[in-house]
């Protein structure tokens, strides 16, 4: 557990205050002692006992007062050992100054106390309780012995005990208030730290929200804003501080809610190239005019939301859907597989069940995109070499498909191409990709000729590529053929290559399309490198 207080040290800073207030109070002291002791002889008092030795004390009292002021801020690291000589010198002058002044004794007394009140302010209660202790010895054995030459114990030696009771009594209470003192210190100082990093956290929370924020007063000046609201305001200058020159419609707006009380919640672009924004406004205060908080809200970001929203509903209601036209489908299927069987079958007939087959495997397809949409599986990355990967992928394609007059070729680099991804997800993409290429990457009457390459880019990046040399993709089309539901092609369902880019990003790989120079199209699949060491292994194993 830890202590209810800290330890007795006290802080740097702390320190050398009490150090310095000691020191002055010191200097007053033996000031004082100079005034008693060369004080004229006409006045009668006080009465030295030793003319000579009083004012010795006096004096070299003040030289050392005056030396232990000078050296307040040297001597504030070995604070312990300098207040502790200091103390001891202290009482050594005020037994010796009582002693020669014997008249002034119960102001010097006093006097001594406030040095043992600043010393247990610094020191540790023990050492403090020692220095109490030998003050009322000084005080005690002084009046000790004077009584005992008058030859009996006087009222001098009551004075003298009760000092020494208020010397322990002022040494243990300024020792608690000391502590006190600290814990209060330390307790603020933490709470200081608190609050300065909360308000750092506030402040990077409030730059990096996506939704503008400004501080505006009453004369319309911008006191702060975020990097949302600095760019949604077209960057303005630092200079530029006035709302009305750099957002007027902003402006205007404001001033409407501020006289009306009535929000516009129209969305309006404030500068040229920026998306469209709808303001919302806040005074700091209830009924406090003087600031006014402004939000801005970038409609892009709500719209893609709402998007994100539907397609999550979209796609579970799509599941649902498909499983359970599957069923159906699956015996329309069978039962056109055994009506073709049938030997007595009529050559319309057979044209008939060649199309209820041709739009079964259409409608799988659809399901199957759609139950894909919905499932979003977790990759289970691999390391792969990417030639040795794209050579297998072409020959099972060759395999289960009939590519005619197409063609389908690999082309990949001399070296290995090691990459990270999830094979299956992988296989997933590309064959989607290929699919496409070949079915509308092929000038009229020719055949398709698609490449899938293996490559390095920059920085030794893995890439790879699927590449047709068909007409292309017009930019408008282009800048629309990955979101969901968009397609150009009547039996299409504009889900294949949106799919194709959600697994790419779940394999933290970027998948684009770049025109090809002479025409064609090419589908870029930058993928995550492997590990220098262990894709090296693993295509030695696979060697």
């Amino acid at each position: 557990m830890q202590p209810a207080y800290p330890t007795a040290r006290p802080a740097p800073e702390a320190a050398r205050h009490e150090l310095l207030f000691l020191n002055c109070f010191r200097l007053a002291q033996a000031l004082v002692y100079i005034g008693l002791a060369l004080s004229p002889s006409t006045l009668g008092w006080p009465k030295l006992a030793d003319v000579g030795l009083a004012r010795g004390v006096a004096v070299l009292f003040l030289l050392f007062a005056l030396g232990m002021l000078s050296l307040t801020r040297r001597s504030t690291p070995w604070i312990r050992w300098t207040v502790s000589g200091a103390l001891a010198v202290d009482i050594i002058a005020a037994v010796l100054a009582i002693i020669t002044m014997h008249d002034a004794r119960i102001g010097i007394a006093m006097m001594l106390a406030v040095n043992l009140a600043a010393g247990a302010l610094i020191l540790p209660l023990r050492l403090s309780c020692f220095f109490a202790a030998l003050a009322t010895l000084g005080v005690i054995g002084h009046s000790v012995l004077e009584a005992q030459g008058q030859g009996g114990m006087d009222r001098e030696l009551l004075e003298s005990s009760l000092f020494g009771l208020a010397y322990f009594a002022i040494t243990m209470l300024c020792y608690v208030l000391s502590r006190q003192i600290r814990a209060s210190e330390a307790l603020a100082e933490q709470r200081g730290v608190d609050l300065a990093n909360l308000a750092q956290v506030n402040e990077l929370i409030i730059r990096r929200m996506k939704t503008g924020v400004l501080l505006v007063d009453d004369a319309n000046r911008i006191h702060q804003m975020n990097e949302s609201a600095w760019m949604l305001l077209g960057n303005p200058t630092a200079d530029q501080r006035d709302l009305g020159r750099v957002a007027p419609e902003l402006s205007r707006r404001l001033y409407h809610w501020m006289t009306s009380g009535k929000l516009d919640e129209s969305a309006t672009q404030l500068a040229d190239g920026v998306p469209e924004v709808v303001p919302r406004f806040s005074r700091l205060a209830p009924n406090d005019d003087s600031h006014v908080l402004i939000f801005l809200d970038d409609t892009s970001l709500v719209s893609r939301r709402a998007e994100e929203l539907t397609l999550s509903s979209l796609g579970r209601l799509s599941a649902s859907i498909a499983h359970e036209i599957r069923n159906p489908l699956a015996a329309i299927r069978y039962s056109a597989q055994l009506l073709a069987e049938s030997e007595d079958l009529p050559p319309t007939d057979q044209r008939m069940v060649e199309i209820i087959n041709n739009h079964c495997v259409r409608l799988n397809e659809i399901i199957e995109n759609i139950l894909q949409l919905s499932r979003r599986e977790r990759s289970r990355p691999e390391t792969l070499d990417l030639g040795t990967w794209a050579n297998q992928f072409v020959d099972e394609y060759r395999q289960g498909n009939d590519l005619g007059e197409d063609s389908l070729r690999v082309i990949q680099a001399s070296t290995p191409v090691a990459a990270v991804a999830d094979p299956q997800q992988l296989q997933q993409v590309v064959w989607n990709l290929v699919q496409n290429a070949l079915r509308y990457g092929r000038m009229p009457g020719e055949p398709a000729r698609v490449m899938v390459v293996a490559r390095h880019g920059e920085h030794g990046v893995p890439i790879l590529e699927v590449i047709d040399r068909g007409p292309g993709i017009a930019p408008k089309v282009a800048a629309q053929i990955f979101e969901p539901f968009y397609t150009t092609h009547e039996y299409g369902t504009g889900l294949g290559l949106y799919l194709a880019r959600q697994m790419s990003e779940a394999n933290q790989a970027s998948l684009e399309y770049v025109r090809v120079a002479g025409g064609g199209s090419c589908f870029r699949l930058v993928l995550t490198p492997a590990r220098v060491g262990k894709a090296t292994g693993d295509a030695a194993a696979a060697g």
